[in-house]
């Protein structure tokens, strides 16, 4: 099975949301921006035990936490449909009634298809199921179902589709955090729990081992002391009560229950070289990690046809094991989806793979493709992938830096400033803003188009361009910073002090050729910078000498950069009527600040 599209209504911070998949798929985006709600609607509409617990909903999955509706108003709901395709033959036996057929070419159902329309290439077996929540008002609770949606369409009282059903289908949910501490538990839902289900292994193990249990007397050697007191305390009681109110008080496992049991019993792990054995959540991380993904390969081996939702793969495991578990369960699933923030997972995935996902303030999710300028060759995407594109990817805001200098200064003059002057600065880290080098003043447009259509606050900053460039520039981005110079060095080197290139250049070693051009550096300080920074281009070379500056010696123009991306950012707090445009308007004429 597959998900091809799910719809979403008034769930947590989305209000409405319609998303198409492919077959394999990683979710990216800003944080909070609804990667993990969106695997949560899935995991309410196909988790086999999400709707066991109790309650199945509560207020805060509500958008905004209204479920409350207005007297007259129809009842407030969570709404969450699932297409699925890809059905076995058996799945398609066992849902006949109410399948559907899906076309792969137009990403839509067919309404009332003849019986030729089914058999062409394009159309596949498909079933949809739809989540209900709500709160009941009568009863003071939530309360949910998920149906057939196809039922809902067509009956007057729709089917439900049972954890029967959703055991059926093959979803799962993994949590980073939650996955791994119950893997090898007997809770119901735990990897090991789900293993024996699919090998239909009924573990009779239950009432034995409550009866030995239940026989067996804590702490009972009279050496210990301890049945010396519980005696004591059963004389006590005999004072003022019957003996049958309280008679030989005895110490025992409490809670003798098959779900306690379920709790506590779990599996031991030897570490080391030697024998002593301990609980395998207490192993680290990165091993429990790689023990869920055996356990996962043990799952798809035994149910064939599954889909495995995941979050950050990446938690607490080095490079290469990030690849190898994407590698590994796009390989064992039917469909594998992922959330990340790893560069490394991001690269095991084609171009239409990577959904990046998008929510405006109003909780409209949508979702966007990578599109590559036509300057941008795959073959240079996937080369570059890291230090151009990825982190631009995962980023809300994005600078477009002309080239490596500014790529390294502007970054490290932003933290600079605000470490001086944290009321008018902020670091860029601070700020969301990740800088890209753009390589050419050429690439900025066309870098600030594809990250703009993937719904990214982009600025670039830039040298002095023609009038056409910086227009072309202008269109593409959301404000333009561009100083007057011809590269970034003249900038620092005419606006910063005599005083701030003095003492950096006693603080540097100078190669040699310097030193032997440069007999007496302190008479030719902005020579020797000049062709310094020249040799260091690339190197960190202004952005070391920035970070050294006084807010004084930093260029005014720097300043006023950094100053204008922290307000742009972070804008301030207006008394009343503050119209000033944000950073997720659309591009505007900033000339004030070229």
């Amino acid at each position: 099975m597959k998900v091809a599209r799910m719809h979403i209504e008034n769930f947590r911070g989305i209000k409405e949301a319609t998303l198409s998949f492919p077959d394999h798929v990683v979710l990216v985006g800003d944080n909070n921006v609804g990667k993990s709600s969106v695997f949560e609607a899935l995991d309410l509409a196909l988790g086999p035990d999400r709707l066991s617990r109790r309650p199945k909903i509560d207020e805060h999955d509500f958008f905004r936490g209204e479920y409350i509706s207005a007297e007259g108003d129809p009842r407030k709901e969570v709404k969450i449909e699932v297409t699925v395709t890809g059905l076995t033959e058996e799945q398609q036996n066992r849902f006949v009634d109410c399948v559907e057929w899906w076309d792969t070419g137009t990403k839509s159902l067919l309404s009332a298809p003849p019986a030729e329309g089914t058999e062409s290439s394009t159309v596949h077996a498909a079933l949809r199921v739809s989540f209900i929540g709500f709160y009941d008002p009568e009863e003071d609770d939530f309360d949910g179902e998920t149906y057939f949606t196809r039922t809902i369409v067509e009956n007057e009282a729709p089917t439900p589709f049972r954890k029967k059903d959703k055991q059926f289908c093959g979803f799962l949910y993994l949590r980073s955090v939650r996955t791994g501490s119950r893997a090898l538990s007997l809770e119901h839902g735990s990897l090991l729990d789900i293993i024996l289900r699919l090998k239909e292994i009924r573990p009779q193990m239950w009432e034995k081992t409550i009866e030995q249990l239940s026989g067996f007397d804590v702490a009972s050697d009279p050496a210990l002391g301890i049945s010396g007191v519980l005696e004591s305390i059963e004389r006590a009681i005999n004072k003022y009560v019957p003996r049958e109110w309280g008679a030989t008080p005895r110490l025992k496992v409490s809670s003798l229950t098959r779900e306690s049991l379920r709790k506590i019993v779990t599996a031991f792990i030897a570490t080391g070289e030697g024998a002593h054995a301990a609980p395998f959540y207490r192993q680290g991380t990165g091993t429990l990690n790689m023990l869920v993904l055996a356990m996962l390969s043990q799952i798809a081996e035994d149910k064939q046809n599954v889909i495995f939702a995941m979050e950050e793969p990446e938690t607490a495991i080095p490079p290469y094991a990030q690849k190898r578990i994407v590698h590994e369960i796009c390989k064992l699933s039917s469909q594998a989806l992922f959330t990340s923030h790893s560069p490394y997972v991001l690269e095991e995935f084609d171009l239409h793979e990577v959904v990046v996902l998008m929510r405006s303030s109003d909780g409209i999710m949508s979702q966007a493709a990578v599109e590559l300028p036509s300057s941008v060759k795959p073959k240079r995407y996937r080369q570059e992938f890291r230090t151009r594109f990825c982190e631009g990817l995962l980023s809300r805001r994005v600078l477009l830096a002309e080239g490596a200098t500014e790529a390294s200064a502007m970054p490290a003059v932003a933290r600079r400033l605000s470490e001086i002057n944290g009321q008018d600065y902020s670091s860029f880290e601070a700020l969301g803003i990740c800088t890209i080098d753009a390589g050419t003043d050429s690439q900025i447009a066309e870098l600030g188009k594809l990250y703009s259509a993937l719904g990214k606050t982009v600025f670039a900053v830039c040298d002095q361009q023609t009038p056409e460039s910086q227009q072309a520039i202008e269109a593409q981005v959301h404000t333009l910073f561009m100083h007057d110079q011809s590269d970034f060095e003249k900038v620092v080197l005419k606006y910063t002090t005599s005083a701030a290139m003095q003492r950096f250049i006693a603080s540097i070693q100078l190669p040699p050729h310097l030193t032997q051009k440069y007999p007496n550096p302190s008479a030719a300080a902005a020579d020797l910078l000049s062709d310094y920074f020249d040799w260091s281009k690339g190197n960190w070379g202004i952005a070391d000498f920035l970070e050294q500056c006084d807010e004084s010696e930093v260029p005014e123009w720097i300043r006023a950069t950094c100053h204008a991306l922290r307000d742009l950012c972070q804008p301030p707090k207006a008394d009343s009527g503050d119209n000033d445009p944000t950073p997720d308007d659309p591009p505007a004429d900033n000339s004030d600040l070229v």
